[in-house]
Parts: C-alpha cells; structure tokens; sequence
C-alpha cells in the first residue's frame, strides 16, 4: 500500500508503532486501504420505538452488508414500545429492552451491552446501503482515534415489505442531508481548519472507536435533545477526528423531525447544549453568568501565600474573559474547625485564602488538580504572577488564530532557569497523548499534533505588581475606547498638520507666481504704452504727410 502523505505531500508522521498522527483535522494523511483486511469488530446499536415495519427494513439492510457478519454485532434497544418490537426471523441482531425513556437512555443501554471494537450509532429508520459499514470500517483500520459520518438522504417514497435488491433506485429521488454536505463543502471535507468539526457527530449513521467513547464518557440522558451533538463534543476533547465519508451511504425512511421543526428543535437544544459546549460561544452572550463547563480553568499553587495568591486571582476574575474558574491546590482538609490565635496559626496563609475565596463560585479549592476534560482550555499560571485585564482573551485568541495546542509564556529567565505560564488545549494534548511513542515528551506529541508557540509575558501584560483590579468591568471598555478615540484623533491631528504644511507650500507656490505674474502684467502695460506712444506717432507722421502731399498738388 502507497504510504500516507500529509496534505503537502511529504510522507505523513507517523509513531515508533508506525500509528500516522493528524494534525488539526486533516484526516486525509491516513490513507484507510482500499482493500480491506478486516479484524475489527463492529456493534451496531439501534434505539426504536415504534415503527416495526421501518425496523424490519433497516435489519435487511444489514444483513446484506459486505462486511463479515463475523464481525458485526446488532444490538437493538427497544425504549418501551407498546406492544413490544419483534426481532425478524433469521436475523443476528440482539433484543434489549430500556424502560428509561429517551433516545440516549437507550443509546446508552446499547452501549453497556455492546463488545464490539467499533461502535456504530445507527437510528431505526435509516436503511444502509450494502458497503455502507465497510466504508466506515476502512477509517477504523486506519487509525484508533476517528469519528466517521455517513452521508444521509431522506426519502419519500413509499415503504417496501421487503428490501429491495436496488435500494437506491427504490429510494430515489432523495434529499441529501443538507446542512452536513453544506458544513463539509465549505471546510473542505472538515480538513480546512474547521472550528466545530464535532457538529458531524450525529446519531443516525456514525461510528467512533469504542475506547475513545470510554474515555469521552456515555451520552448525557439529562439533555432533551443535541446528545449526539454533545458527546461529539467530548470526543472532540477526547482527541477524535472527524471524517466524512461519501461512501458510506444510507436512505432515512421519511423526513426528521428536525426537518419537521427545526426552529423549535433549536430553541429547546440551544437551552440545554450551552451549558455543556463552551465551543458554542454564541449560546454564551451573556457577560457575567457562570457555566457549568467554563470555556477556561486556570490552575494556581494556592499555597503561595495569601499576600501572592489574592493579586492574580482577582486580577483573572476581574479580566475580559468571564467564562472562567480558577483551580487553587493546596491541602485544604487540614484546615480543621478548632479554634487557635489568628496570628499564631502556623495555617495562617492557607486560612486566608480559604476564607477569602470560599465562597466566589469561580474559585474552587481542591487538594489535587481536577479539571474537567470538557473545558477547552487550561492555564497554568506560577505563583506571584498576574494577568492584565485582557491578558487571557489576547492568549486564547492566539491559540484559537493560530489553531496552536500549547502556548507557552516566557515570565522571567535567569541563572536557576525559566519562569512560564503554559495555555494547554485540551483535545490537543488528548490526541498527543494517544498518538505519542512511549519516551517522547508530551509537548513534542502536541507540536507535530497541533503547534507550540512561545511569547514574551510582559507583551502580554503579566506583571509581579498588578494594579488593583477596576470596580466596573466597563471601565476596560470605557478606557480602551477612550485610547482607541485618542489614536484616533491623534492620527487625525497628524492628517490635518500634513494638510496644513501642503497648503503653507501650496501658498508659497502661489505667492510667487502672483509676483511673477505681476512683473509679467507691468511688463505688458510698458510694452502697451510703448505701442500706444508708437501709434500716436505714427498717426501724427501719417497725417503730415498727406497733408504735405494735399499742398502739392494744389499749389502744382
């Protein structure tokens, strides 16, 4: 087989166990074989309710899948239909009921079920067509950590007893799936940098790695609707990479119900998901409320002393970027109730910041770093260091331009060595660590991964004696518009000085063409004078002589 190249054409990076690294999401280095060697399995997980006559359809259409039956584990969750669904004879698919109603709820009783090593979401009105898994499959050999999406189109037409041997000409005409063709098309397959490429996580014909689902975690039943949409997400900080796949093709009996009501859908999903995808920083307008899942945790020692700790945590809690918690570690079980002389206590810098920061709820103080791994970014900041008003968007802003994995800020160097403060991605170092060889330096995995990026702290704002934090988060906005109006003006004033010295030039320039033309004008009335005087002149001469010519002739 060809070896896999990147999109430069270079032969792709790949580990000491020859596994290829992605970087962003330019899957296209993996290079899946064309002719498969299969030896993974597959269990496909079906939640119905209702609709026996659909299911039936959609079981034959996996009974005729080229991929081995060997391989392949059905698994259909029945979620309390009344009178209970009935599995077809001859089929190899599994009957598990759920009586927690919900689509997760039963996705996820499939999944405790499933042993595959592939699980494949599949919805109990989608019919696949027969290469379908097997196309699906090819990405799976590939690589451990991929995320594959089938392309879906929705058909109108009648439903069949029996599945046809043609499916696609009993569908057709079909609708594609639109917003999926329209999100692929305008990313270049989901290669160009896209910033939610987790959005193609959909629950009606995709597959993922089973270990990266352990790792990401089940669907969240809490949630009415976007379960699929939000473990894509946690995947996506898990480390997965999302692939369309052309191939892989399925027929959905009928529209959805997003189809049917999409805004509605929306503004039901909307209320729920923005808790849970800080991705979604659109869901998140509002300038001071605080999340379940914060879109940045900043990690500090919280035993640096009271008089260290407080400056930079105010100075983070008063700053431009309010999707924010502060992680503070230090051993706060030791901090008993007995009663000691304040003064005395040898606890006394831990009390301090206990008592201080207690009860901000963007504070937590915990004895071990826990930081949940569906919080995009993380900040680890040394103690006696503190952040500007803008210092954390101004960092994030970078990383998300530059699409980097770590940015590292140079604080201090000297003799006993360097000073820095570390902007981790999450999902960067997650898929750095699934694909790093056994003794290579994480940050490298993150570099070939993502990118790594080194800048200058004090650029950045980060100082040792930070100014007290402002009373109004306004007052940034009022003074950056205030130094935005005097630049402005500034540039202005610059504009009208040059005018002014073109016009002072352009004056000189006048006025010595307005003596100029004076010399001219006094010269031409000399020289009129001068012909005025010669025609009087002349005159006189001319009258003379006739007058002399008229004697003549009389007196002759």
């Amino acid at each position: 087989m060809t070896p896999p190249r990147d999109a430069g054409g270079t032969p792709a990076q790949r580990t000491s166990t020859g596994r290829v690294r992605v970087r962003g999401n330019d899957y296209r280095v993996l290079g899946p074989p064309e002719l498969l060697t299969p030896q993974l399995t597959v269990s496909v997980v079906i939640p119905a309710y209702g609709g026996q006559d659909k299911l039936d359809l959609v079981l034959q259409g996996l009974a005729r899948q080229s991929y081995p039956a060997e391989l392949t584990e059905i698994i259909v969750v029945d979620n309390g239909t009344s009178p209970p669904l009935r599995l077809p004879g001859g089929t190899a698919a599994r009957l598990v009921v759920c009586d927690k109603p919900g689509r997760a709820a039963a996705r996820n009783a499939g999944l405790a079920e499933a042993t595959g090593d592939v699980i494949h979401w599949l919805d109990s009105d989608v019919v696949l067509t027969p290469g379908a898994i097997e196309a699906h499959m090819r990405w799976h050999h590939a690589a451990p950590y991929v995320v594959v999406t089938g392309y879906i189109r929705f058909t109108e037409a009648p439903l069949p007893e029996v599945l046809p041997d043609d499916p696609e000409a009993a569908f057709e005409p079909a609708e594609p799936h639109a917003w999926i063709v329209d999100l692929v098309e305008r990313t270049d397959g989901l290669t160009a940098d896209p910033q939610r490429p987790f959005s193609l996580h959909v629950g009606g014909a995709t597959s993922v790695n089973a270990r990266l689902v352990a790792a990401a975690g089940p669907m969240d039943d809490d949630l009415i609707l976007g379960q699929d949409t939000e473990l894509g997400y946690r995947l996506a900080q898990a480390g997965a990479v999302f692939v369309p796949e052309p191939r892989a093709r399925a027929y959905h009996l009928g529209p959805t119900m997003r189809m049917r009501d999409k805004q509605p859908i929306d503004r039901v999903s909307h209320a729920f998901v923005a808790d849970r995808i800080p991705a979604y920083r659109w869901l998140r307008g509002h300038p001071a409320r605080r999340w379940k899942i914060p879109y940045i945790s900043v990690v500090m020692d919280g035993t640096a002393g009271y008089d260290t700790v407080r400056p930079a945590v105010d100075a983070l809690l008063a700053g431009t970027v309010p999707d924010l918690s502060v992680l503070l570690v230090g051993p706060w079980e030791r901090l008993g109730g007995e009663r000691r002389a304040p003064l005395k206590d040898p606890d006394l810098e831990l009390v301090l910041v206990h008592g201080h920061y207690a009860h901000e709820h963007r504070v937590r103080l915990a004895s071990t770093e826990q930081i949940d791994p569906s919080v995009p970014f993380v900040l680890r900041l040394p103690p006696g260091w503190a952040p500007g008003e803008d210092t954390v968007a101004r960092l994030l802003d970078l990383a998300r331009d530059e699409g980097l994995g770590l940015v590292n800020v140079l604080l201090h160097e000297s003799a006993d060595g360097v000073v820095a403060a570390r902007l981790e991605r999450t999902s960067a170092f997650a898929r750095a660590r699934l694909v790093a060889d056994p003794d290579e330096d994480l940050d490298d995995a993150v570099d070939t991964v993502s990118g790594v990026a080194w800048v200058e702290g004090e650029s950045y704002g980060f100082t040792t004696e930070p100014t007290p934090p402002t009373r109004r988060r306004a007052a940034y906005k009022a003074r950056v518009e205030a130094q935005a109006e005097v630049a402005r003006r500034a540039d202005e004033n610059e504009r009208l000085r040059a005018q002014v010295a073109r016009w002072k030039e352009e004056s000189g320039r006048w006025r010595k063409s307005a003596v100029e033309l004076r010399r001219e004008v006094g010269t031409l009335r000399r020289q009129i004078a001068a012909a005025n005087r010669a025609q009087r002149s002349l005159r006189v001469l001319v009258s003379t002589t006739m007058k002399r010519a008229l004697r003549g002739r009389l007196g002759g």
